[in-house]
C-alpha cells in the first residue's frame, strides 16, 4: 500500500470527514497548532539566545533550562497532536503539499538537533 492509497483510504473514514466538515473544530484545532508552534519556537529561541550568550546572561544555563524546557515540550507536544488531527482532517491535499513535505523534513532535522544536543552537548555543561 502506498502512501497516497493510505491517504485517500484515511480521509474517506467517518472521522476524517467529521472533522474536515465541522464548522467549529477544524479552525479550532488550527489555531490551536499555530498558537502552541509559536510557543515552541518562541521559546526555542529564547532558550538558543540565552545559549549563545546574547540574552538573559544573568541567568544560569541550568537554570534557564529548567525554567523553559518543560514549555518548550509541551509546546512540541501539543503542536504534534494538533498537527496529527490537522492531517487526518485533509490527508490527500496534506500528503500532496510540498510545504508539508518540506516542514516534515524539517521536523526531523529539528528532533534529531534535539536528541544531538541533549544527549552529547547538554551533559557537558558545567
Amino acid at each position: 500500500m502506498s502512501l497516497l492509497a493510505f491517504c485517500q483510504w484515511l480521509q474517506e473514514t467517518e472521522g476524517s470527514t467529521a472533522l474536515r466538515e465541522s464548522l467549529y473544530m477544524y479552525p479550532l484545532i488550527e489555531s490551536s497548532h499555530v498558537l502552541f508552534l509559536l510557543l515552541f519556537v518562541g521559546l526555542t529561541v529564547v532558550w538558543d539566545l540565552r545559549l549563545i550568550g546574547a540574552a538573559f546572561t544573568g541567568v544560569a544555563v541550568t537554570e534557564m533550562n529548567a525554567r523553559v524546557l518543560p514549555w518548550v515540550r509541551a509546546g512540541f507536544a501539543v503542536m504534534i497532536v494538533t498537527g496529527l488531527l490537522l492531517f487526518y482532517g485533509i490527508p490527500v491535499r496534506t500528503y500532496q503539499s510540498v510545504w508539508f513535505r518540506g516542514k516534515v523534513i524539517f521536523l526531523i532535522l529539528a528532533m534529531i538537533n534535539i536528541w544531538y544536543f541533549h544527549s552529547r552537548v547538554y551533559p557537558k555543561v558545567g
